[in-house]
């Protein structure tokens, strides 16, 4: 990896406080002022028999704002532990492998929102009288839309790192976590930073119905965009939702300014390249943050002394003979692993012994042929929309992360329409279809690519920025041009990109299907045949049997799926495809 690109040099004649650390302290001070503002609204008593209705205004636009950022985040905290820790076990365990990529298959693809009711519930449970667990059940719901993308992705990076990197690493006898931290982290940067925006967006997508929540009876909305722009719909108020769209916007604008351009900056000297390109991507926040001392003072004053102090500690109190055997602590960790996965797959079994119950007598083999065809006619939406999306958003991508500079203004516009809510544009799409006589059975796969196009975007555009300088110069001194130029680099380069793009979209698909099959513009309402719209027809009537029926069908189709096509993908990209 690189280490001394000229954008990213450390400032060596800053050694004392400016302006500008006055203004990175004042940021962080309120930074932590709006954590602790806006989180004590979460700590406040509720009585679920008397739920108060938020106050619907627009000068309450901002406090509601902060609100919806602030769940945000936190789900992305959890999401990026999440999705490192399972992505970091997949890759260096086999049998963990196993069940880690098609149980997150199957949970990306389940509508996870047909559950929030007794999610609901079982958080309230644990925080009897407090509003905290109607929070937790907000932040849970937004977590399931973030989190799949980031595990791939990161899963994807750990086994396509380089050999000679991990042979270098084993040659300076580098421990798990020296390892993790100076090679498999960093090598993994560009990937996760990218699947990040894309899983943050992605997480807009579930505010809405995770602020409005239906459970004992009882209409729950929390105070948010979500559900100010949900009531402002129910008043048929354009105006207000209009206002909210325009917050949404903002700040969505602001978290690309503030946290993923400087990020995308400062991982780019983790790209693994031997020369420089002379156009690099830059950042207004990330200059102004070089040009601070105050993390330098932290780093030598506070944080040294405390890594140093523990590093003493340890030597002092730990013997040499219990340091030198790692399978010592082994042990105990093997041992609560396998008693978690005894304790999930006995709730498994429980779960499947109850499926079995509900469906006896109530299914019989002609309906589950019909489910079963039904689930093949949205898994050729699920495939349509993938191939479309490639061809329409592959060369975009490779345009764009070839392209500093357009990167720099593309880069906002992606977010945002990865990050709008598309179910709230189905009705006017519903309504273009009427117009034009579009049958629902084609129109629903525009419905789908709408809300899961962009994570092959995201993910192609990160393969491209992440070519190394030094392949695309022998390019243009062998003269490669158009097809040669895409044939013998650039596809091979995004290949394992595009894969976790690919999958998770298709992931996704299914998941968008439910409401993509069925959907209503005023009194007009239009069904496509399919499996999501059976889905969302029998959740309306509640019939349990039905439903445990066609979500199970569902999780076949996506194991399938999985089995016999994203796995071979992954194979073939982590054997053929590596920067090795």
């Amino acid at each position: 990896m690189k280490s001394t690109s000229p954008q990213l040099a450390v400032d060596n004649n800053q050694t004392g406080f400016t302006w500008v650390d006055g203004l990175v302290l004042l940021t962080l001070f309120g930074l932590l002022w709006s954590v602790m503002h806006f989180g004590h609204g979460m700590l406040v008593a509720f009585d679920p028999s008397h739920v108060p209705e938020p106050e619907f205004s627009t000068s309450q636009i901002p406090y509601y704002a902060g609100r919806t950022l602030l769940r945000m985040w936190i789900a992305f905290c959890f999401s990026l532990f999440f999705a490192i820790s399972l992505g970091y076990l997949a890759a260096k365990n086999r049998t963990a492998r196993a069940v880690i990529l098609p149980a997150l298959d199957v949970l990306q693809s389940v509508p996870v929102l047909g559950f929030l009711s007794a999610t609901v519930a079982g958080f309230m449970a644990l925080f009897p009288g407090s509003l905290l667990g109607v929070e937790c059940a907000a932040i849970f719901a937004i977590f399931t839309g973030q989190v799949w993308n980031m595990a791939f992705g990161f899963y994807h990076s750990m086994v396509t790192i380089p050999a000679d990197m991990q042979e270098a690493a084993s040659t300076y006898g580098l421990s798990r976590w020296q390892r993790f931290r100076t090679v498999e982290l960093p090598a993994s940067a560009h990937s996760l930073i990218w699947n990040s925006m894309m899983s943050f967006g992605g997480g807009w997508f579930f505010v809405a119905q995770s602020e409005a929540i239906s459970v004992m009876n009882k209409d729950i909305k929390l105070p948010g965009l979500g559900s100010y722009m949900a009531t402002a719909i129910e008043k048929g108020d354009n105006q207000a939702a209009l206002w909210a769209v325009v917050a949404m916007l903002v700040l969505i604008l602001a978290s690309d300014q503030l946290v993923w351009r400087p990020l995308l900056v400062w991982a780019d000297k983790f790209k693994i390249e031997l020369t420089e390109s002379g156009l690099v991507p830059t950042s207004w926040v990330y200059n102004l943050l070089r040009g601070s001392y105050v993390f330098t003072w932290l780093t030598l004053h506070v944080w040294q002394p405390l890594e140093d102090g523990l590093g003493r500690f340890l030597r002092r109190n730990l013997p040499p003979t219990k340091r030198a055997r790692p399978e010592a602590v082994g042990w105990p960790v093997r041992v609560a692993g396998w008693a978690l996965a005894a304790w999930l797959g006995f709730e498994a079994i429980v779960g499947v012994f109850a499926a079995i119950a509900a469906l006896h007598g109530a299914l019989n083999w002609s309906l589950f042929g019909h489910i079963l065809w039904l689930g093949f006619l949205t898994l050729l939406r699920v495939l349509a929309m993938t191939v479309l999306a490639t061809l329409v958003w592959t060369p975009i991508g490779v345009w764009i992360g070839f392209h500093p500079k357009v990167a720099r203004y593309a880069q906002p516009l992606a977010q945002i329409g990865a990050s709008f809510p598309v179910n709230m544009t189905f009705p006017i799409m519903v309504g273009f279809f009427v117009a034009t006589r579009t049958p629902m059975n084609w129109g629903s796969i525009l419905l789908i690519a709408m809300g899961t196009q962009w994570y092959i975007l995201f993910n192609v555009i990160a393969g491209a920025m992440a070519i190394p300088n030094e392949m695309k110069e022998v390019a243009q001194i062998y003269g490669l041009r158009q097809w040669k130029l895409w044939r013998t680099l650039i596809l091979p380069a995004i290949f394992p990109f595009w894969v976790t793009g690919a999958c998770t979209a298709a992931g996704g698909a299914w998941n968008a299907s439910i409401v993509a099959e069925l959907a209503t513009w005023g009194d007009t309402t239009l069904k496509a045949d399919g499996l999501g719209a059976y889905i969302a027809e029998v959740t309306k009537s509640g019939d349990t049997a039905l439903i445990i029926a066609s979500i199970g069908v569902m999780s076949l189709f996506v194991v399938a799926m999985n089995k016999l096509v994203w796995r071979r993908l992954y194979g073939f990209a982590e054997r053929r495809f590596r920067l090795d």
